[in-house]
């Protein structure tokens, strides 16, 4: 896996995900995802979707958010793998792609709901996002759940639209 490629993944992964460099990698699972997106669409839309990526504005640039919504979500062969991406990165799981996306693109053999691996539910980002612990798993301690949930605050994303 060429590391350009690889960083590509990962600034993509952070702009959908609206988490850091530091958070994707400490889970462990950014190699591994990108190896999902290989296995289940092709490495020919993973590169596409990379390139539609590396093409976005620069990140100061006011029309960034809106680029990324037309060029990347919007996009007839790239909309419906990215939100499987995003879904990915919060869940552990690849959702199947839709059925409207695979009859105009192609029934892909590993293109199943399936959850990557058992990582993959305990890193999943929902996690961090909600100010949870995955049941079953990192058990925050006794008499916690007593306490509500610790939300972050979310980045003021109002500003950039």
């Amino acid at each position: 896996m060429s590391s350009s490629r690889f960083e590509a993944f990962l600034g993509l992964s952070i702009e959908l995900t609206a988490f850091s460099r530091f958070d994707l990698l400490g889970t462990g699972l950014a190699e591994r995802y990108l190896a999902t997106l290989d296995k289940v669409v092709g490495g020919e839309i993973t590169d596409a979707l990379l390139a539609a990526f590396i093409a976005l504005p620069p990140p100061e640039d006011v029309a960034r958010i809106q680029a990324v919504r037309t060029t990347i979500l919007g996009h007839e062969l790239l909309g419906d793998v990215t939100r499987a991406l995003i879904k990915l990165w919060y869940s552990g799981t690849w959702f199947e792609l839709p059925s409207a996306w695979t009859e105009r693109f192609g029934r892909r053999a590993a293109d199943a709901t399936f959850v990557v691996s058992p990582d993959a539910y305990i890193e999943g980002l929902l996690w961090k996002a909600i100010g949870a612990h995955p049941a079953g798993a990192k058990a925050p301690g006794f008499g916690s759940w007593a306490f509500p949930p610790k939300i972050p605050a979310l980045p003021d994303l109002d500003s950039k639209t």
